[in-house]
Formats: C-alpha cells, structure tokens, sequence
C-alpha cells in the first residue's frame, strides 16, 4: 500500500519546481492530484514549466492528475480550485500551499502594491484555502495541511547586510505563526497542519534564472526539490496525532524520521 492511496490532494504552485517535484510524489503513492498554478502553456510565463506538463509527467508514470488554472491572488479563484477539485477528484484529504510571488527589494523602495500581493499569495491564499478545506476533513476526522516556508522566516542579525529579503521573510514568519495556530486549534479533529522549509536553497527555474539566488554547481549549497518532496510526503502521511505542529526543514525532518513513515491507519 502506498503512502497516500485514495487520497486526494491539492498542490499550489506546481508549473515547476517545488510544487512540481511533491505533485509527481505525491501522485506516484497513491493521490489523485490537483496541480494548480497561473502558468497552464509554454511562452505564458518566463519561466520554464507548466501545469499541463506537470499532469502529463504524472500521467504517463501512471498516476491520476489534473491541472486546474488558479491566480491565488484572487479570492474567487481559490474558491473555484477547490470546488474543481472536489469535482474532479473528491473531497480534499491533503493540501499543500507552495505557491508564492516573490520580489526582492529595500523596504525603503517597497511598492505598495508589490507587498499587498505577496501578502495575499504567500499569507491570505494559504489561510483561505484552508478554511475551504476544513470542513471536510473536519467530517472525516483527518486530513493534512502542508505550509511551504523558508528561512527566510529567521531573524537577521543586525549586521547580516541581507537588503531585500525583509517583506519575503515576513510573509514566512507569518505563514508559520498561521502553522502552529492552526495545528492546536485542530489537533483533535485529527488534522495535522506543517510548514517546511528546504535546508539549502532549492535549484529551481525560479532561484536559479529569475532571483539568481544560487546556481546549480555546488552540492554543499543546493537541495534538490525532490528532497522537499520526500519530506512534504513523509508531513502529509504521518499520524496528525503525533507529526503535526511542526516548523521544520526537509533534511533535518528526514534525518529524524529515519524514513517516510506508513500512512495513518
């Protein structure tokens, strides 16, 4: 038996990269998948990677998937990948909010309108897509809520000299604060609620060819994104009684576990 036999999931942000790597995962043990994103065809978006491809990989490994459009800065739109969700695949056991828009720049500089979105995407869109959720997994006494955070989530030392990661920071410190709040205030309806963050910067289309975080040469620095997947399915599987409540990071998580532990009975 697979780890999420008969489940099925949501995962934001999955045209490429993080998203992409837990849907193909998460598809290959067992979910039927939801792969939203803004990006559905080549040429729409700058960056490599689509929805469509990401439930083509899915389907030819032979895994049940659907890509549904979602801009999650608009509440309707959140709305609509839920109830298409449910639709297509049934009720809601998993979601993963990875979906993020992100700049980086001095807080002195910061437009308004720049940090309304990040707030809505990485902050608003996660807490809402919750509260669509609930009620099901509330009715069937489980379900699995994953956060995707980062260190950027940290406090800085005041002579850290980073500039313009301080708005991308807050949203994650305020994702996490949403984790734990949530994970206590459903922990007896046998949900659990996790953020997880990669240890070393993931080599995605976006770190590598948009933010020029990292590049891709130097193994000490980079995580690969199935990494974040491995952890993501080992937070969406366990036992809501006992994994659940976490602010964590993927390698630190897989170390502890020793292995993805077996789904929930």
């Amino acid at each position: 038996m697979s780890a999420l036999d008969g489940k099925t999931a949501i995962v934001t942000g999955a045209s490429r990269g993080i998203g992409a790597a837990i849907a193909e995962l998460f598809a290959a043990e067992g979910a039927r998948v939801a792969v939203a994103a803004r990006t559905v065809d080549p040429g729409q978006s700058a960056l490599e990677g689509t929805i469509n491809e990401t439930v083509e990989r899915i389907r030819a490994a032979g895994g049940t998937a659907v890509a549904i459009p979602a801009d999650l800065s608009r509440r309707e739109d959140r709305e609509r990948l839920v109830a298409e969700s449910e639709h297509a695949l049934g009720p809601v056991d998993v979601l993963v909010n990875n979906a993020a828009v992100t700049y980086f720049l001095p807080v002195a500089d910061f437009p308004a309108k720049r940090m309304d979105l990040m707030f809505e995407v990485q902050v608003n869109a996660p807490f809402h897509l919750a509260q669509l959720v609930l009620p099901g997994m509330r009715e069937r006494g489980s379900g699995w809520i994953l956060n995707i955070s980062s260190i950027a989530a940290v406090h800085p030392k005041p002579d850290a000299g980073r500039i313009g990661g301080t708005v991308y920071g807050m949203c994650k410190a305020a994702l996490e604060r949403f984790t734990t709040g949530l994970a206590s205030e459903v922990y007896d309806a046998g949900i659990a609620v996790n953020a997880l963050s990669p240890n070393r910067v993931v080599p995605t289309p976006g770190t590598l060819f948009h933010h020029l975080v990292t590049d891709d040469t130097d193994p000490d620095r980079v995580e690969p994104p199935e990494v974040m997947a491995r952890a993501a399915l080992a937070l969406c599987s366990g036992d809501p009684r006992t994994l659940t409540g976490r602010v964590t990071y993927s390698q630190t998580l897989l170390d502890e576990l020793g292995s993805i532990p077996h789904p929930a009975s």
